[in-house]
């Protein structure tokens, strides 16, 4: 696969406290990804950029929600979340890597 579409399929982590609680617990990480990826290619992404083993991957497609100003409304931009769960003993640590993709 391009190494430069790898660049662009993981955007950033996604840190909240149920992402916390994943990592803690079961092993994954959760990153917010390209809306145009499928599971293979986040699986290749993660395992090239951060060198390790990947056991599986979930996605979630979440729309965006309808918001209101007054008489303004509009939409707020659909997200595409990847659950990734990491092999036995394997570890990404979030706080050294750079996600420069803009």
């Amino acid at each position: 696969m391009n190494t430069g579409r790898l660049y662009n399929i993981i955007l950033a982590p996604h840190v909240s406290e149920k992402s916390t609680s994943v990592a803690d617990k079961g092993n994954q990480y959760i990153f917010k990804v390209s809306r145009d990826a499928s599971k293979q290619e986040i699986k290749e992404a993660v395992e090239t950029l951060f060198k390790v083993e990947v056991d599986a991957v979930n996605v979630v497609n979440i729309r965006g929600k309808q918001k209101r100003f007054g008489r303004i409304s509009g939409r707020r931009n659909a997200v595409k979340k990847a659950y990734v769960r990491l092999k036995a003993q394997q570890d990404i640590d979030l706080l050294e890597q750079s996600f420069g993709a803009s």
